[in-house]
């Protein structure tokens, strides 16, 4: 619809382009075929977190422990060097 002024407006037009547009388009063009389609990658931080999401909706996250953790990562007191090598030697297992 195009709007001159105040007091004069156009009758509505319909949804499909002007028809010098689809006098010059080809009629035998696939237009699936031809069009880029889109592509979502997901990294696997966000996968991390749509899972800890819907565990915590069907309630596996154990509060507690969640609780008690976060505690000891303030306090400074969660790493120690049991820990370390016990992820390391997860790491490597993995990697072998």
């Amino acid at each position: 619809m195009q709007i001159h002024g105040p007091s004069h407006l156009h009758r509505p037009h319909g949804i499909n382009p002007p028809h010098y547009l689809q006098a010059n388009r080809p009629t035998n063009v696939d237009t699936a075929a031809s069009s880029p389609s889109d592509q979502l990658e997901i990294s696997p931080a966000a996968l991390a977190a749509v899972e800890a999401a819907e565990a915590a909706e069907v309630g596996e996250v154990r509060q507690d422990l969640v609780s008690r953790i976060r505690s000891e990562i303030a306090d400074g007191t969660y790493e120690t060097s049991e820990k370390l090598d016990q992820a390391m030697d997860r790491v490597l297992d993995e990697l072998a």
